[in-house]
């Protein structure tokens, strides 16, 4: 919307989110922080939690290409990147796979080969594809959208950690509540189907140039040194507790800090607080930590474990 500030844009993306995706506050929010951090997402949760759902409504609220990968076994490289093909003319052309698109769903990540894992990493991390020798770029909104049923699902496996730690968050997408859940009946019966995006009732908020200006006014958020100290301490504290065999790396630190940026332009401020590190703690922390075994087996989960840590680091004060 022209004339819009960069945070009223964003308030307006989370809402159209919101109205669509019911009771999955704590997704939503954090799903739109980390495409305004220029960060991939891992959603976790059993099938049916709409997580599919909330990142085809994101794309229509940007206004941007959407792609669903559905990942399997057999899937190949060539299969997401593209192949190029021998014309008439005994040329070679190129012919681009799905991962061309701005926002990508990796539906199922959890169940593809580890070549096809190495393509997506690459992906990912370069925002190139390479083919036979030759770089295409992608898209500059191009963004990963994982998902992954909880790993003792049969025919998955744990992704590893070195792609693990390319997803800026991994965010948890679980059941609603009782209410959001009738609610989600109550608009069925009103005609809403969710392979039909026409029934959503959302319209473009913005476009992939006004997606990079929010980009922009989150990079030009203050971060005031004890906020970075703050940073520092909690990062590096994941390595020295006793109930984590794994902490998190240098990456985690900065994931942390984007996140905490875009956090506070969701939040409609022009500088960082310690709530946002500490807000966002779980979710760019909890898939690059490993739990004790022996505390593992008494249930304790990587989300437990961070309280712990953050629970003992000193908060600044402004």
């Amino acid at each position: 919307m022209e004339g819009a500030s960069p945070a009223e844009d964003a308030r307006r993306i989370l809402e159209a989110l919101r109205h669509v995706v019911l009771g999955q506050e704590a997704a939503t929010r954090e799903s739109l922080i980390c495409l305004l951090a220029r960060g991939h997402v891992l959603l976790e949760g059993v099938p049916g939690t709409a997580k599919t759902l909330l990142v085809r409504t994101l794309a229509l609220a940007l206004d941007v290409k959407f792609q669903r990968i559905q990942f399997t076994p057999d899937l190949m490289p060539a299969d997401i990147t593209g192949v190029s093909m021998l014309t008439g003319s005994h040329d070679f052309t190129f012919r681009p796979g799905p991962l061309f698109a701005d926002l990508v769903l990796a539906d199922e990540i959890n169940r593809a080969p580890a070549k096809t894992q190495a393509a997506l990493l690459e992906a990912m991390q370069e925002r190139t594809v390479t083919v036979d020798g030759v770089g295409y770029p992608l898209s500059t909104t191009f963004t990963v959208f994982a998902t992954q049923n909880p790993v003792e699902f049969e025919g998955t496996y744990p992704l590893p950690e070195a792609e693990l730690d390319r997803f800026m968050m991994k965010v948890l997408v679980d059941y609603p509540d009782a209410t959001h859940e009738q609610s989600i009946l109550t608009r069925t019966v009103a005609g809403f189907e969710a392979d039909r995006p026409e029934t959503y009732g959302v319209a473009a908020v913005t476009d992939a140039a006004g997606l990079g200006r929010l980009r922009a006014a989150v990079d030009a958020v203050r971060v005031e040194t004890q906020i970075t100290a703050y940073v520092t301490a909690v990062v590096r504290a994941t390595r020295e507790a006793a109930s984590l065999t794994l902490g998190a790396s240098p990456r985690a630190g900065v994931a942390l800090l984007k996140a905490a940026r875009a956090a506070a332009l969701v939040d409609e401020r022009d500088y960082v607080i310690p709530d946002d590190v500490k807000r966002l703690a779980p979710a760019v922390l909890r898939h690059r930590v490993n739990v004790a075994p022996e505390l593992e087996l008494e249930g304790v989960t990587p989300d437990v474990a961070l309280k712990s840590v953050l629970d003992r680091i000193e908060v600044p004060t402004a």
